[in-house]
């Protein structure tokens, strides 16, 4: 194989790391071969050709399914070659055999990022540190690609920070599914709880409050998440979905899911207190 610090081998042990991990930061392209198949040896050298042409666009990764047969049955490979592309963790297109050239520049300018993508990217870089910056080169981003989800999700951040939720909303709404939906929930999460607890009063008040009703204790939880303090919030919205099954299922639900939103769905606190509701309401 020609040398490259965009090619390299991977196997059963490092692909998490190597390929899942790593194609959130850039496409990974994964060439499943073996040593005595010939289309798989005439391939090799047209995929390392596309990729060094990319310049760290893409990277290839080669495994040798004679070696890794417990990651050739996973992907369920049936032939060889097969080549499949990873973005975001998750396998986005793939192909069998040896196509030529100008099919294989196809399939790499489908998975690499596009001119507006890549300054979106650079955009969400500068964002914390510039954010007047990040705004014109998102909307430049979009000039250029007006469905570019990078920017659409970095402009609803920016509008949800300056207050101007309305604008923010508005470009949540242009994206439709897909890989960023995720974080579009989770600024939806963020717009939805700040609508709540805009005209509640302060977190001495609400607890003072929360001892005798059920829905002031509810509003304590709402008001703790949008403190950043998640666990007490959830902690809050459980104990009243505790006492009051009607709103367990209810405001308290609603509530708790949006937090989950906002910490992330798989993250161990959502884990921890989504088990805990699903064992009260079911």
């Amino acid at each position: 194989m020609t040398a490259s610090q965009y090619v390299f081998d991977v196997t059963e042990k490092d692909f998490e790391t190597a390929v899942l991990e790593k194609s959130k930061e850039v496409p990974v392209v994964v060439d499943f071969w073996a040593p005595w198949c010939g289309p798989c040896q005439s391939l090799t050298p047209v995929l390392v050709r596309q990729v060094e042409s990319r310049s760290g666009d893409v990277l290839l990764a080669k495994v040798n399914t004679d070696e890794q047969q417990r990651l050739a049955m996973a992907f369920q490979i049936q032939s060889l070659p097969t080549v499949i592309a990873f973005r975001d963790g998750k396998p986005m297109l793939e192909f069998e055999g040896a196509l030529p050239e100008p099919q294989l520049a196809n399939f790499f300018d489908q998975i690499c990022p596009s001119e507006a993508e890549k300054e979106a990217k650079q955009a969400h870089d500068v964002e914390k540190k510039d954010p007047d910056q990040a705004e014109r080169m998102f909307r430049d981003a979009l000039s250029k690609e007006p469905k570019q989800e990078e920017a659409l999700l970095g402009l609803a951040r920016l509008m949800l920070e300056r207050n101007r939720d309305a604008e923010a909303v508005e470009f949540l709404d242009q994206i439709e599914g897909g890989i960023k939906e995720q974080e579009a929930e989770e600024i939806r999460a963020k717009l939805w709880l700040k609508a709540q607890t805009k005209d509640l009063p302060d977190e001495a008040a609400l607890r003072s409050q929360a001892g005798t009703s059920n829905d002031a204790a509810i509003r304590l939880g709402l008001r703790l998440a949008t403190g950043g303090n998640y666990e007490a919030a959830l902690e809050a919205l459980l104990a009243v979905g505790e006492k009051d099954f009607k709103l367990a299922t209810t405001k308290v639900k609603e509530a708790m899911v949006k937090v989950f939103q906002i910490v992330g769905p798989q993250n161990a606190l959502s884990n921890a207190y989504r088990a805990k509701l699903a064992t009260l309401l079911y």
